[in-house]
């Protein structure tokens, strides 16, 4: 598979650490072999990261994800056997965190795939073919995210021409009119560059949460997934979110 060959690494390589650090300086993006647990998650988190607290986790960072059963509530889809939109992790905080951190711990029996997809390949698509969306898309205070005590923000975000991407397509959403009328357009464009994977146990995925956004399909069985979010150690030089090929001009954005 395409996609495992370019980005991966393995967990247990001695020289993994300085392998992910270049995967996610260029791509934003790793693929992980050999996490064996979720201890062995957290060691490689707290070697690139500072970990970031979840609302859904332990004292340590780490939060266990399975289908509990009983009815989905809004912002709990994940611990469901449904699929989940493709997103980015903490849309509704003002600093969302800037690495996601997943593993498998068992894989479901049918379904299940992980689906990640580039918001550079996204945003340089939307640029290119719909600079209108583009620019509806980049619009300041255009999104409510995460409801009444959320943050307002847009689904693309430019600081200094370097562009962020945040999203959540449930009813935690709320769009502007203006960019609600162009949401089909991004999801083509969206469902145009997913890729899509099975994970098996001990493997496993680091994601730049500014840059990708990642989802799933629905499954049958009893699935289990560890995730852990963090921001990069700052000597590591991995910068977060991704320099597009050409960027749109909004009232915002700097000549």
């Amino acid at each position: 598979m395409e996609v495992w060959t370019r980005y991966r690494v393995n967990s247990q390589d001695g020289e993994t650490v300085t392998g992910l650090v270049a995967a996610l300086a260029e791509h934003g993006f790793g693929l992980l072999d050999g996490v064996t647990n979720s201890d062995d998650l957290l060691r490689l988190a707290y070697s690139i990261a500072a970990i970031v607290p979840h609302r859904d986790g332990d004292a340590a960072g780490l939060t266990t994800i399975a289908d509990v059963g009983g009815q989905v509530r809004s912002g709990f889809a994940g611990f469901s056997a449904c699929a989940l939109n493709p997103h980015t992790d903490r849309s509704g905080i003002a600093h969302p965190p800037a690495l996601l951190m997943m593993a498998c711990g068992q894989p479901a029996s049918s379904g299940g795939e992980c689906v990640v997809i580039d918001g550079k390949a996204v945003y340089d698509d939307l640029v290119e073919s719909h600079p209108q969306a583009a620019k509806a898309l980049s619009a300041p205070r255009s999104v409510l995210f995460g409801g009444a005590a959320g943050c307002l923000g847009s689904v693309f975000s430019n600081s200094g021409g370097r562009i962020t991407i945040r999203l959540r397509l449930d009813d935690l959403a709320q769009f502007s009119p203006e960019t609600t009328r162009w949401l089909p357009v991004l999801r083509v464009a969206i469902d145009r560059h997913a890729t899509m994977f099975r994970l098996n146990a001990g493997q496993g995925y680091v994601l730049d949460n500014h840059r990708w956004l990642h989802g799933r399909r629905a499954f049958i069985g009893q699935r289990v997934m560890y995730r852990v979010n963090g921001n990069p150690l700052p000597h590591l030089g991995i910068t977060p979110g991704f320099q597009p090929a050409r960027a749109v001009r909004t009232s915002l954005t700097a000549p």
